[in-house]
C-alpha cells in the first residue's frame, strides 16, 4: 500500500505499519478527537494548562495518529517522515 491507502485504512479503524521499519511490533493508529471535563485533566499534562485558563470549559482533544514504538510505548502525535510518505511498503496490521 502507499501512504494514501494507509491513511484510508487508519480512518476505518485499522492499524498500519511499514515493512521498512526496523523495530518489531511497531504500528500506527488513528486516535479520534474527544472531549472531557477539565476536572479530569492530570496535573502534569498539557490539558491542565487549558483547565487552569478555562476551568468551566470542556477540553477538546483533536484527532491524531499515535505510534506503538519498538519498546512497547505509545508515542502520541506521530509524524510521518518524507520517506514514510513516499513509501509503498505500508500494510494493515492484523490483530
Amino acid at each position: 500500500m502507499n501512504f494514501g491507502q494507509a491513511l484510508e485504512a487508519l480512518k476505518t479503524g485499522k492499524r498500519v505499519a511499514r515493512a521498512g521499519w526496523n523495530g518489531k511490533g511497531m504500528w500506527i493508529a488513528l486516535t479520534p478527537g474527544s472531549e472531557f471535563a477539565t476536572e479530569y485533566a492530570k496535573p502534569v499534562h498539557a490539558a491542565a494548562h487549558v483547565a487552569a485558563e478555562e476551568p468551566n470549559e470542556m477540553i477538546r482533544l483533536g484527532a491524531h495518529i499515535d505510534m506503538r514504538a519498538a519498546d512497547g510505548t505509545l508515542v502520541i502525535g506521530w509524524l510521518a517522515s518524507q520517506t514514510d510518505m513516499l513509501a509503498d511498503d505500508w500494510a494493515v496490521v492484523e490483530a
